[in-house]
């Protein structure tokens, strides 16, 4: 009962807020305030999006956008979490490393594209390419922050068990520091959505990004609006589950936790039974 007075005032407020906005903003349009032609009226924007997903290109566009993100994050991954951990563990390489990388967010990657253009070429490669690079840094960052922070001793404990390096990494180190490569993980797949667009606005494609160029040729604001709601539900549709796969994880590992803590208690009392009935 307490944690539902505790959660229902964080759901309300943003929910009250969304709600007044949108009786404004029709009130606005409808009034002559603002002009549909520049903002449409959040009525006309609901039936615009319908019609995109029933019966226009919508659902085509983001499938080729989900793809580009989604292949770039995976990209991402697999490169941020090895080179993180080898920046939080080896002195040398964060020395080596580290200021190049954070160089590198120095670049837009609107001027990165047209290289990728240049070197790879137009389709698909590219555009996932220049996502996984957008989500690449706060992969990385979490990483090296969740490898670092983990406490010493118990990785010691492991080794002092008879864990070799590869059995405390997967078994010890590797779950101590998953929450934080998650949360580096939806930032950056929120992240690898804007690359895909940014790659589909200069190397062409057949995304969200080339529906929005269309939009904006015919000057279609509703359609540019839809396009942008679409957007907005893969980022937090992703972020979201992405949330819900940490929560289970996190959940699973209490539970072990739980177990094994539990376990000598359980042992010593099978011992201590049988004596007693002695």
């Amino acid at each position: 009962m307490d944690r539902t007075r505790r959660i229902w005032p964080r759901l309300a407020a943003p929910a009250g807020l969304a709600v007044a906005l949108l009786f404004a903003w029709e009130f606005a349009v409808r009034g002559g305030l603002i002009a549909a032609e520049f903002l449409p009226a959040p009525t006309d924007l609901a039936g615009r999006f319908i019609t995109e997903v029933t019966s226009g290109p919508l659902l085509e566009y983001t499938r080729v956008t989900l793809l580009e993100a989604l292949l770039g994050t995976l990209i991402a991954v697999l490169v941020a979490v090895p080179v993180g951990y080898l920046i939080a563990r080896v002195v040398w390489v964060d020395l080596a490393v580290t200021p190049y990388v954070t160089a590198s967010q120095a670049i837009p990657a609107v001027a990165l594209a047209p290289l990728l253009a240049l070197w790879i070429g137009y389709g698909l490669t590219p555009i996932a390419i220049l996502c996984a690079i957008v989500a690449f840094f706060p992969m990385l960052v979490t990483t090296v922050l969740g490898v670092r922070a983990l406490p010493s001793d118990v990785i010691e404990a492991a080794r002092l068990d008879g864990a070799n390096w590869w059995q405390s990494l997967l078994w010890v180190e590797a779950p101590l520091a998953m929450p934080s490569v998650l949360a580096g993980l939806r930032a950056g797949t929120a992240l690898s959505i804007t690359g895909a667009v940014v790659g589909e606005f200069t190397m062409g494609g057949r995304g969200l990004g080339m529906l929005l160029t269309l939009y904006r040729d015919a000057n279609d604001t509703e359609g540019l609006f839809a396009t942008l709601v679409m957007l907005v539900i893969l980022a937090v549709g992703l972020f979201t589950i992405l949330r819900v796969l940490e929560a289970v994880l996190a959940s699973r590992s209490r539970a072990r936790t739980s177990d094994s803590a539990q376990t000598p208690a359980d042992d010593e009392f099978q011992l201590v039974a049988p004596a007693a009935a002695q």
